[in-house]
């Protein structure tokens, strides 16, 4: 399986990379292909310029890799925290800039973007990792999960991606070296009950 693993926190210290990283080194052990970006660390511009917006845009290069990455990836995982409920920028610019239409999805024949588009993607499960320093209880009574609703409704479901999983880390802040170590060997497992060996292959 061909997997897009997409990471979007600033520090390569931090615990989203360790987290990334063991999603990682699960694949690989897995024996699927992974197109992994570092978004910060390859100082992936967020902003979209308004000569992007249309279909048939030309894009610049790293665009245009990240978009054809995107379009056949069967696999799907991002990593990332929760900062304002909501991913960094840097991972909205990339959402901005690389689930365009035609890549992520379309709007049916007579629809000028007012309707309900038809997803695109080939990507069979989609995995994301978020961080958190909010108790779980206070994320969902207080905030009602808005993670969840932006990547569960607003991307998989509309890009037409087949299964939806998610895991929220936390409180990170205050955790110890034992929970962390405990909280990268969930991840594991999760990576390899998600994205199976293909026997056939």
């Amino acid at each position: 399986m061909l997997v897009s693993l997409i990471l979007a926190h600033p520090d390569p210290k931090s615990f989203n990379a360790a987290l990334a990283q063991a999603a990682r080194q699960a694949l690989l052990a897995l024996g699927h292909q992974i197109n992994f970006h570092d978004l910060c660390a390859e100082g992936f511009d967020p902003l979209l310029p308004a000569g992007e917006i249309a279909r048939q845009a030309d894009l610049p290069s790293s665009i245009q890799t990240h978009c054809q990455e995107l379009a056949v990836a069967q696999g799907l995982i991002v990593v990332h925290p929760n900062w304002w409920g909501m991913p960094p920028a840097i991972l909205t610019g990339w959402l901005d800039r690389v689930l365009r239409p035609g890549v992520a999805y379309e709007f049916l024949e007579g629809d000028s973007g007012e309707g309900v588009p038809r997803g695109l993607l080939r990507v069979q499960t989609a995995l994301i990792l978020n961080t958190s320093n909010t108790e779980a209880r206070r994320e969902q009574e207080v905030f009602g999960d808005p993670l969840e609703r932006i990547w569960r409704h607003c991307v998989c479901d509309l890009c037409g991606v087949g299964r939806f999983e998610r895991r929220m880390f936390g409180v990170v802040v205050n955790s110890s070296a034992k929970q962390r170590a405990a909280w990268l060997e969930e991840v594991r497992h999760t990576v390899a009950a998600l994205f199976p060996p293909d026997k056939a292959a």
